[in-house]
């Protein structure tokens, strides 16, 4: 089992920064991806960004390329991501994530089965 704790919510006006941390708990060692998800009201979850387990490989939504960064810190078993110049349309609750290294999806945003309870950021115009 792995535990996931998000952090860093809040409210911004548009063109500014937030930084969301997940902390992780539990056998991380047996995740192959983190990853940050978000779920707007009324839509479908989307996928923001995801990095292997203890590495440096990334891979981000086309909504947010550009503008956001997902990184790790592998000692404090923290996962970020970084958000700058935010939209409106980023207004979510976002979801920390991980994957069991069993799951050998080859789409870096599927097969998601741990996750944290959510924060809420909110952008206003």
């Amino acid at each position: 089992q792995v535990q996931l704790v998000e952090s860093g919510g809040g409210s911004v006006q548009a063109g500014g920064s937030l930084r969301l941390s997940c902390t992780a708990s539990g056998f991380i060692s047996s995740t192959s991806y983190m990853g940050w998800f978000r779920q707007a009201p009324g839509k479908e979850r989307e996928g923001v960004a995801t990095i292997r387990t203890g590495g440096t490989t990334t891979y981000y939504g086309d909504s947010v390329k550009g503008r956001f960064t997902i990184f790790q810190d592998n000692a404090k078993s923290t996962l970020y991501l970084q958000m700058n110049a935010l939209k409106p349309e980023d207004t979510a609750m976002y979801y920390c994530a991980a994957r069991a290294s069993r799951n050998t999806n080859r789409d870096p945003f599927v097969g998601f089965g741990y996750w944290g309870q959510g924060t809420q950021v909110t952008v206003s115009s």
